[in-house]
């Protein structure tokens, strides 16, 4: 199959061949139809993240047709899937098991510690598969595979408030805004300075202030638990 290698951090990546992989026990094979870039994959290029596998598949954003699968799979050939960044756990340890598997200290991670999706194929963990649509193009779904899930865990951790702050405005905090508009929550954006094209593009997706992190928004909230320990303190 056709791949795209890291050999040496911070050199070009190289158009190769490689041998066609094979699931193992709990394993699909995917045929890749797109892969997102990242900027973890930029640091890994460039020698910043330091404990690549090597030579290296990169891409943790996939999006592709099952085609094999190993034993134990529920995952079925013809399924259309997507793969992330967090690629592996042990399963036992107290992270795993009380659900937070992406602490996991043994965690393996897919164009990291894995080969990723800049190939023809790529063989994943299928605990670790998302079932997708097949209706909704793949150039449009990759992202969602880390800029979304991230985001997406975000938004739940910080509850159902009427107004959303949103620090810093990339792939992220994009989607984000996108979904806390649809729940019908009020959002407000914080850039760099200076990034007025961040700004505006927070404003087109629904923010109502866009503005930099040493300012102020129009409106200041803060719990009440907040409020009172900065009253007795003052």
């Amino acid at each position: 199959m056709r791949a795209i290698v890291l050999e040496i951090p911070g050199k070009p990546l190289r158009e190769t061949e490689l041998p066609e992989p094979e699931p193992g026990p709990g394993q699909v094979r995917v045929r890749v139809e797109a892969c997102g870039v990242c900027r973890t994959d930029l640091h890994i290029v460039d020698g910043e993240l330091r404990e690549p596998k090597l030579p290296l598949v990169l891409g943790h954003q996939i999006v592709g047709v099952v085609d094999a699968v190993g034993d134990g799979v529920e995952l079925a050939a013809g399924e259309r899937v997507g793969v992330p960044w967090l690629g592996w756990t042990d399963g036992d340890c107290r992270f795993c098991r009380s659900g937070r598997e992406n602490l996991c200290l043994r965690a393996r991670f897919t164009g990291y510690h894995l080969d990723g999706g800049y190939a023809e194929a790529a063989v994943a963990d299928a605990r670790y598969c998302f079932r997708l649509p097949d209706d909704q193009p793949a150039l449009q779904l990759a992202p969602l595979l880390c800029a979304g899930l991230i985001g997406y865990r975000s938004l739940r951790l910080a509850g159902d408030g009427e107004r959303l702050g949103l620090y810093g405005f990339g792939a992220s905090a994009h989607i984000v805004a996108q979904v806390a508009r649809h729940q019908g929550r009020r959002v407000f954006a914080f850039t760099r300075a200076g990034d007025d094209e961040s700004q505006v593009l927070a404003r087109s997706l629904g923010a109502e202030w866009a503005g930099a992190s040493d300012e102020l928004p129009p409106e200041l909230w803060f719990p009440r638990r907040f409020a009172r320990s900065t009253a007795a303190v003052s």
